[in-house]
């Protein structure tokens, strides 16, 4: 197989605390895994940038300390949660330290986050416009509607989050018939045949044999890893894991062992490791070994070297466990994740799981694989305990899912996973040409724009809705402290023309913040093979 390859004279490789600049590419334990390019974007965070990133967040402490003082002597009125003065005396219920970020930096750029939408989540939405006269502290609704605002924010990668067109009318009908609540769990009076139809309909999409569908997807992962793994068993944990795989992993009562983000050679290390020397103090052998990843880190923008944790897996006799939140319907020439996006076969992962928050304009999530979900069934807290899912949530899931298989006798779904690919690969390599910083795989929708500094968290998201376009920001704590981004999510929903408009504002409003940082301009030399017995790590 032929592989991209960059000079590395303007390469420097991805670690976490991440500062990649690097092309990174399918050098692997066997190139043959691969039946294409993987390309990956990881540009290191300019020094200078770095420097007053560091000492922005400096600043913004020392005035935070300064702050506090004031409000401590009541000469500044502290609006938020504390603790009664009649309760002084008391244990404290929280410290009042624990909330310093929360008062002193986020409240400054509280006004980009939870703005009320009053339309449908679609490539253009409707936001309420809202006004704060205490600083972000409160807000009031000034009655004006924004309209048509371009959404680069929703996870809609294939438009279905609507509410015209067959899914709606499916919805809507079986609402007339069912209602919109169960008011019951499965196993006793909320297993309605609709529910079993679509675990069937997802099996079938996923090639697995059997599905079990949940009405929550951060309790899809939560609540099943501690039914599946315990006491004596081995978690190895991608470090970019979502914080719902990293609940599910502690509840477990299992070891767990972080490796690098994506980084094979870590993930081996610490499989030969756990085989040579089993659990602590009793060198017992493990219960089991499960190997946690996701199909698309959802800050990164990167995909998992899939074939090669397969083959890891395989080599040391290990389960994996693949979250398909962000790639289910997002990947793959049928939509069918991050699996098909490999071209790999299904039964060798072991557990499969997804949402249907995403792709399929939904809520919920799903359990997929072979010999465990009749297990899972009666030993998941989240099937015993939690109740049934609504109908019309129900039938949306079956609908999108017989749409993008074809089973409505249209090619509306195949369509979508097309335009939403082209429109993923139109969008980044604009932004890579405009000059800025994009983190991630070059198929992956989910967009990543490095702003580095605080300051800038907020400037960006209020400019971009001056010009109609909203975007979501993401800070410290959810990214590591200098690295603070826009996340943009394509759909495919929107137009070329949507996407040259906000493409034609971000490159405004990259100029007006001085966000075009990017120092390389990464030029394809002749493909040639790698060594089929070397993964290639280059350090900075």
């Amino acid at each position: 197989m032929l592989v991209l390859h960059i000079d590395k004279s303007h390469c420097c490789h991805l670690q976490h605390n991440h500062h990649y600049a690097k092309l990174v590419y399918a050098a692997s334990y066997n190139s043959r895994l691969y039946s294409r390019p993987f390309i990956e974007y990881f540009e290191e965070t300019p020094m200078m940038v770095a420097v007053l990133t560091y000492m922005g967040y400096g600043i913004l402490t020392i005035f935070g300390y300064l702050r506090d003082f004031l409000r401590h002597w009541k000469i500044e009125r502290c609006h938020i949660a504390r603790e009664k003065e009649e309760q002084k005396d008391f244990v404290p219920l929280y410290q009042d330290f624990e909330n310093f970020y929360t008062r002193n930096l986020y409240m400054r750029i509280r006004d980009n986050w939870n703005r009320p939408i009053c339309s449908v989540p679609g490539a253009k939405m409707d936001l309420m416009e809202r006004a704060t006269y205490d600083y972000n502290w409160t807000f009031e609704y000034t009655g004006r509607v924004v309209q048509d605002v371009i959404n680069l924010g929703s996870y809609n990668y294939l438009g279905f989050a609507e509410n015209t067109g067959p899914c709606a009318d499916s919805a809507a009908e079986v609402t007339m018939k069912y209602g919109v609540g169960v008011a019951s769990t499965r196993q006793e009076i909320g297993n309605l045949d609709r529910h079993e139809e679509m675990e069937k309909q997802v099996a079938r999409f996923l090639g697995v044999e059997s599905a079990m569908a949940f009405g929550m997807g951060f309790a899809t992962n939560s609540m099943n890893i501690p039914a599946l793994v315990g006491k004596g068993c081995l978690i190895l944990s991608d470090e970019l894991n979502h914080a719902s795989l990293v609940l599910g992993a502690r509840l477990s009562g299992s070891t767990i062992r972080v490796f690098k983000h994506n980084n094979m050679q870590s993930l081996e290390k610490l499989l030969r490791e756990a085989i040579v020397h089993g659990q602590p103090r009793t060198r017992r052998p493990w219960k089991k070994i499960l190997i946690v990843v996701e199909g698309i880190y959802s800050m990164e923008g990167s995909i998992v070297r899939l074939p090669e944790v397969i083959a890891l897996k395989k080599r040391y006799r290990a389960y994996l466990y693949l979250d398909e939140a962000h790639s289910i319907g997002a990947l793959g020439p049928r939509g069918r994740g991050v699996v098909d996006y490999f071209g790999l076969d299904p039964c060798d992962v072991d557990v499969m799981m997804g949402t249907f928050t995403k792709s399929f304009g939904a809520a919920g999530g799903y359990i997929a694989g072979k010999r465990l979900i009749e297990y899972l069934r009666s030993h998941s807290h989240s099937a015993v305990y939690a109740t049934s899912m609504s109908p019309p949530v129900v039938e949306q899931i079956i609908t999108s899912m017989k749409c993008i298989m074809g089973e409505d006798g249209t090619t509306i779904g195949s369509e979508r996973v097309q335009q939403l690919a082209e429109n993923t690969v139109y969008f980044r390599k604009r932004l890579r040409e405009m000059g800025f910083i994009i983190y991630g795989n070059n198929d992956s929708p989910v967009v990543p724009l490095m702003l580095y500094m605080p300051a800038k968290i907020g400037a960006f998201g209020r400019e971009m809705l001056k010009r109609n376009i909203g975007v979501v920001v993401v800070g410290f704590p959810a990214t590591p402290i200098i690295e603070s981004r826009a996340r943009f999510c394509i759909s495919a929903g929107h137009s070329k023309n949507m996407l040259d408009q906000a493409l034609n504002v971000i490159s405004e409003v990259g100029d007006l913040l001085q966000l075009k940082y990017s120092r390389h301009r990464l030029q394809l030399s002749s493909a040639r093979p790698f060594d089929d017995d070397v993964y290639e790590d280059i350090d900075d």
